[in-house]
């Protein structure tokens, strides 16, 4: 979504940092946040690493589990059934969640890494050749550079890098540069989870198809900040986590074109994925099942229905401005903060700020402030090129989900003071 469209989709932030959003009600669904760390109470500002779960989440789980705990797709008795009926619903929800056109579209993954992984070793190493150029952004997570790195190693692709400024917005004059009819595809994080930049993607995946390219999304930190239409950007294909979005670990979902995944050959095989088998041939199944070879998370798929339906319960547009004014104001306050540099200053930003302090390591600045019951997260974050942009080896990162509160900034500021005065 690029800053238009993200601010169309957003009220405006209130000015007196009062929003309508009943985030007390909210927090009262998500059993961990009233947990204490240290004999503190836990503030949690590590979302972008991964978001904790309502109790319909956990509960659906856990129900699976206890009462109709059985595999898909192979049994003709009642638990089997149940099984099936609720993991293909989780598929049916997914497909909501994304405006997709057709369930044949989601297909089930462990997470974003291996759906980019899967676009990888499916898509690109079938229909890219050597010489064909891949498009990414520097400040990509691993898991959106590895795997072109690895096809390049195996069909001399050629990977090309799209800079960023020193606010950490995408230089689009420099893409429309690199652009060209040697590009075949264009792989580009919705969302930075280092920087919270926000990338103009209709705008990309507009480009990137007049000149013939395809384009993946990474929307791992986009999803559970924004609507996402997969329709509306017209992007090829779309990889999120479960976990990031509220929902278990071990799921995510990669959307693809229909046509795109009827082309492409599948990339593991095994049980499921398979019609007919001998030792002289295999049919291969319809799509998405022909991708989703063995034992699915079938307790995660149903956990991540459970998060679709609880979104679709939550005043979503309400949630978004809360954080709006979360990182308002925790901006503030940082600024303001002696000696410390916000690292990603960028003109559309999710609710991450990653920032140094003269003088503190980030690391030592992490374990003060878990002391204080404050978890945030410090490190590369997985996107070593963007520290390497900044000259930095790491930061300290604080994410916000729409859950946290203005007394979560409140005590995270606090607690920074108190760690600078201990270190300094």
């Amino acid at each position: 979504m690029d800053a238009a469209s993200r601010q169309a989709a957003q009220p405006p932030a209130v000015a007196t940092g009062v929003t309508p959003f009943d985030v007390t009600r909210v927090r009262a669904e998500f059993p961990i946040l009233a947990t204490s760390v240290h004999g503190k109470p836990l503030v949690y500002l590590d979302n972008a690493a991964t978001t904790q779960k309502p109790r319909a989440v956990i509960d659906a789980t856990s129900r699976y589990y206890e009462t109709f705990n059985a595999n898909v797709h192979r049994g003709v008795h009642t638990l089997s059934q149940r099984a099936t009926d609720e993991f293909e619903a989780a598929r049916e929800a997914a497909r909501r969640f994304l405006n997709a056109a057709d369930t044949r579209e989601i297909v089930f993954t462990r997470g974003t890494t291996e759906g980019i992984n899967l676009v990888a070793q499916s898509y690109a190493r079938e229909f890219l050749q050597a010489g064909d150029e891949i498009l990414i952004g520097t400040a990509e997570h691993h898991a959106n550079i590895v795997p072109w790195q690895m096809l390049a190693r195996q069909r001399g692709t050629i990977l090309k890098v799209v800079p960023i400024d020193e606010r950490g917005d995408l230089d689009m004059a420099a893409f429309e540069r690199l652009l060209s009819s040697r590009t075949k595809l264009v792989a580009i994080g919705h969302v930075s989870n280092a920087l919270g930049t926000v990338n103009p993607v209709a705008r990309i995946v507009a480009l990137a198809h007049a000149a013939g390219a395809k384009v993946l999304i990474d929307g791992a930190q986009s999803v559970a900040h924004a609507a996402v239409d997969v329709r509306a950007l017209d992007c090829d294909f779309f990889a999120f986590s479960g976990h990031k979005l509220f929902g278990p670990t071990g799921i995510g979902v990669l959307y693809a074109k229909a046509a795109l995944l009827e082309a492409m050959p599948p990339w593991q095989g095994g049980g499921d994925m398979i019609k007919t088998v001998s030792f002289e041939h295999t049919e291969f199944n319809d799509i998405p099942y022909k991708f989703e070879a063995g034992t699915p998370d079938i307790a995660g798929a149903i956990g991540l229905k459970a998060a679709f339906d609880w979104l679709a319960g939550l005043d979503f547009a309400g949630a978004i401005a809360h954080e709006h004014v979360l990182l308002e104001r925790t901006t503030a306050a940082l600024h303001a903060f002696p000696g410390l540099r916000a690292i990603g200053t960028a003109r559309d930003k999710a609710a991450v700020l990653s920032f140094v302090i003269d003088g503190l390591h980030p690391q030592d600045l992490g374990v003060l402030l878990d002391s204080q019951g404050v978890a945030i997260r410090t490190g590369h974050h997985c996107a070593m090129p963007v520290m390497q942009h900044y000259g930095l080896s790491g930061t300290a990162r604080a994410s916000f989900a729409f859950y946290n509160t203005f007394e979560d900034v409140d005590r995270f500021v606090a607690a920074l003071g108190r760690a600078r005065d201990i270190l300094m």
